[in-house]
Parts: C-alpha cells; sequence; structure tokens
C-alpha cells in the first residue's frame, strides 16, 4: 500500500483528491490537513510515501513545506494547484508531478501512475523498463512543450543542455528554462546523437555548447560550456561517446 496525505487548506479541494484517491486500491489515506505545518508536524509522527500538497496556504505555504520534507527520506509530493507560475520552483524540489485545478480523472490517474514509480523507486522495487522510441527515426527538429492554455515550440538546435526534474525535463536555452514531460532515454533517442550526448544519467549536453574538458578523478571529466556551466561527464557515458574528443579521454 502507498500511504497517502492530503494537504490543502479548501476543503473542497482535498474532498476532490480524497475521492478520486479511493478509486485506486494501491493507496490508503493516512490523513488530512489544512496547512504546510500541520502537515510537517503529522508526518514527523506518521510517515507516509506520498504527499499531495497545495501551494498556496496559511502559516506554511506547499514549497516550504516540500523543503522541510525533502530532509532525510522524505515522501513523493505532487503539488495540486490552481496557478500554473509555480512549476519551476515545484520541480526544484524533486516534485513528482504538479496538477493544475481543475484537473479530470485522466490527469489524476496519470499523477498516480507517476507516483507509484517514485514511490517503487524509492522502496528498491525495480519498475517496468519503459518503451523507448526506436533509434532508426529521423531526429527531432523541435520539441512540443505544453502549458495550460498553451503550447509552443522550442527548437532542438536552441537546446544548451537539459536534465531531469523527477518525472520531468528541465531543457535549458539560454537564460530560459522549460519543464517538458518525458523520460532521459525517450528524449536522448528523440535527439541527433550526433548533436547531443548523454553525459550522464541525468544529463544531456549540446556538444556544440561545449568550450572544453578538464580531467576529475577516477575517468570522470567536466564539460565547461560556453556560459562557464560545468557538466559532469561521467565515465560510465564517455565510454559510449562518439571520438569527437579524441582518443586521449
Amino acid at each position: 500500500m502507498i500511504r497517502t496525505l492530503i494537504v490543502d487548506d479548501e476543503p473542497p479541494s482535498r474532498r476532490r483528491v480524497r475521492d478520486l484517491l479511493a478509486e485506486d486500491p494501491e493507496f490508503t489515506l493516512v490523513g488530512e490537513c489544512g496547512d504546510g505545518a500541520e502537515a510537517v508536524a503529522l508526518l514527523r509522527e506518521e510517515p507516509c510515501d506520498l504527499v499531495f500538497l497545495d501551494v498556496q496556504m496559511p502559516e506554511l505555504n506547499g514549497l516550504e513545506a516540500a523543503r522541510l520534507l525533502a530532509q532525510g527520506d522524505g515522501p513523493a509530493v505532487i503539488f495540486v494547484t490552481a496557478y500554473d507560475c509555480y512549476a519551476l520552483p515545484a520541480f526544484e524540489v524533486h516534485a513528482v508531478d504538479y496538477l493544475l485545478k481543475p484537473f479530470d480523472r485522466d490527469r489524476f490517474q496519470k499523477a498516480l501512475a507517476w507516483a507509484k514509480t517514485a514511490v517503487r523507486r524509492d522502496r528498491g522495487e525495480a519498475p517496468a523498463a519503459p518503451a523507448e522510441p526506436p533509434r532508426d527515426r529521423k531526429p527531432v527538429d523541435r520539441l512540443t512543450i505544453k502549458t495550460t492554455g498553451r503550447i509552443y515550440f522550442v527548437n532542438a538546435s536552441e537546446i544548451d543542455w537539459v536534465e531531469a526534474a523527477g518525472n520531468y525535463l528541465r531543457l535549458h536555452s539560454g537564460p530560459k528554462t522549460h519543464m517538458l514531460r518525458e523520460t532521459m532515454n525517450n528524449l536522448e533517442a528523440r535527439l541527433d546523437p550526433a548533436r547531443f550526448w548523454r553525459i550522464h544519467r541525468s544529463t544531456i549536453v549540446n556538444v556544440e555548447r561545449i568550450r572544453e574538458l578538464q580531467p576529475l578523478f577516477h575517468g570522470d571529466y567536466v564539460a565547461i560550456l560556453r556560459d562557464g556551466k560545468e557538466l559532469t561527464l561521467s565515465r560510465t557515458y564517455r565510454r559510449s561517446l562518439p571520438g569527437l574528443f579524441g582518443e586521449g579521454i
């Protein structure tokens, strides 16, 4: 069972999550709270696996509560809010998902599926490997980014590097950052392998942005981008890279 807590200062919102949660027998509700401070106090006495967390609440808001819960072996967090402006800070605290009110049953069930994967991973259980797109398809020229009420596109050539952010990916393009709901393996398979290299389990980099490589310890390197950003080139992924940097590394 996945022990779950609902935290929201609005009773109708808590009821909506509670009713939908009751449809899935893998989840059991351990309690409900009206603010972040109450939730943090409860979780110290009653640990759980998953928290549905509102953002704007009295006493202690959801982001502040999530930062406290992230200390140690905290629960997985799904933010539930009416505002999309908190998405980036939400995933900076490793949120599993970000549900925008109002949401339907299908969207809620997708969030539960992500939560199950996250909880099983934290428990050390091996989830089934996701299907990956075939490598023989033509690399994508642009990626589709979906936000509330908007669909826009990012040219692949404009991406500097990509990092994992929970169940999302954070695409860095100059000063801009975009959130994409996709796995690192799937995105790697869709991008042009001559331009984008997987240099770490949580990092893909546009090789045209790399200024230099500097050796670290135990076969790792640091990739320094043109803007000064430093990324770790893991020994494990170094072996699978093309020989563009020569045989010396």
